[in-house]
């Protein structure tokens, strides 16, 4: 730089105010230059926010079009509708986390580059600082009278020495504001790192809802093959479920009665005491899930689809491949799959409460002994076992236990006894 190299040349050819003026300009050019890279960087942001505004939009309103087919009576029309619904909703989460994505990227370079810009400015400028105090230094070195007779006049020599005065003050303090500022960015270099576990969060997020998205399809072309698109076959369907879901019911009643009575647990847990209900204690297993069956002697439970028994749960419907979340902190200490639950998962909590989530597309993911976090990912929706549709089946118990059964080897859980209502700590 030809304003730096000025500053070794011999005194009587050094013009201060020509320094400083070559150096405000360098200062403003670049001052322009980063200001108009951030500013298009934040053009971008601001699009990417407008958007994951209108997606999310839509996303609303597929989720407003499933409530309103819910509301409707049963039928192969409004179950297909559902499950259209419910396809959509989860294409639009994807391009919406692509959109997330992509502004998180965004965001992560524009701090970085601020550090960089941040540290090569302050190096170019202490690189100025460190020539003025080598050519002071060296000035201090001289006699007053040798300084004198380099100057044409006492007048010129404490002008130039006025100049020399103001420039040294101003680039220090000038170095001072930016190590401020440097330190302000490397105080983000938090903001950084929580940028980078946020965009890790949503790569994951991605990937769950592209698996939701996949086994949201097969569930309706599933339902399709199975009814060939007919009403009347969809009617059947559902009467033969739930006549299998009411035989299934009974037989396990007398099975948990036979274990009871010989004491065949395999696990047995139970809470010394609960809170009072009304404690929340957990939080709700899947996001924009409606409650398509409560817990008690619902209407479905009277017509005897549990064997007379109340229903042990509440079933929570967010569509085939809906993501299933761990209601609260605990260790996995049961699974598996058997004809009645489908695929289920039992979780054993602080408390000593266990959660058990049934009817899962696929086994969890966690094996038992995994200990796990309120809202990790311990499933998907799906149909396995006794069900006429897609729903996650929730119950929470105060008393647990596990049993083989001995007509065909498979594991089961008590169904009423020892339960509790999970919307009491939800």
């Amino acid at each position: 730089m030809k304003c730096l190299n000025a500053l070794i040349a011999p005194w009587r050819y050094y013009d201060m105010r020509t320094l400083c003026i070559t150096f405000l300009v360098m200062l403003l050019t670049l001052g322009i230059a980063v200001r108009a890279s951030a500013e298009s960087d934040q053009d971008r942001i601001n699009l990417l926010r407008t958007q994951i505004q209108e997606l999310e939009n839509q996303a609303k309103q597929y989720r407003s079009n499933i409530a309103t087919e819910r509301v409707k009576g049963e039928s192969l029309k409004r179950e297909i509708a559902i499950l259209k619904n419910q396809i959509k909703n989860l294409e639009t989460k994807i391009q919406l986390t692509d959109k997330k994505i992509d502004k998180t990227k965004l965001e992560i370079e524009g701090i970085r580059g601020r550090i960089f810009d941040t540290q090569q400015q302050i190096g170019q400028r202490q690189g100025a600082i460190g020539r003025i105090i080598l050519f002071l230094s060296q000035q201090d070195q001289e006699s007053l009278v040798t300084t004198l007779v380099k100057n044409d006049t006492l007048s010129d020599f404490f002008r130039q020495a006025q100049y020399a005065a103001n420039l040294d003050v101003q680039l220090l303090q000038l170095v001072e504001e930016l190590k401020g500022a440097k330190a302000d960015l490397e105080d983000n270099q938090q903001a950084v790192e929580g940028k980078q576990q946020e965009l890790e969060q949503l790569n994951q997020e991605q990937r769950t809802q592209r698996i939701s998205l996949g086994l949201g399809k097969t569930g309706k072309d599933q339902l399709l093959a199975e009814t060939k698109g007919q009403e009347a076959a969809y009617t059947n369907r559902l009467k033969e479920v739930e006549q299998q879901e009411a035989d299934f019911f009974a037989e396990l009643l007398k099975l948990e009665r036979t274990a009871i009575a010989g004491g065949q647990f395999l696990i047995h847990v139970k809470a010394a005491s609960i809170p009072p209900k009304g404690t929340r204690l957990f939080r709700l297993p899947e996001d924009d899930a409606v409650i398509t069956q409560s817990y008690g002697m619902t209407r479905y439970a009277r017509r005897g689809a549990y064997g007379g028994a109340p229903h042990n749960g509440v079933d929570f419907a967010g569509g085939y491949g809906s993501i299933i979340k761990a209601i609260g902190d605990g260790q996995v200490i049961a699974g598996g799959l058997n004809d009645g639950w489908g695929n289920w998962v039992a979780v054993r909590h602080v408390n000593d409460m266990v959660s058990v989530y049934s009817h899962m597309s696929l086994p969890s993911t966690f094996a038992v002994g995994t200990m796990i976090k309120m809202s990790d990912i311990i499933g998907y929706e799906g149909a396995t076992g006794k069900v006429t549709g897609p729903h996650v089946h929730l119950s929470l118990y105060r008393a647990f236990f596990t049993y083989v059964s001995d007509k065909n080897g498979q594991l089961y859980f008590n169904y009423f006894e020892g339960s509790v209502n999970p919307m009491d700590y939800l």
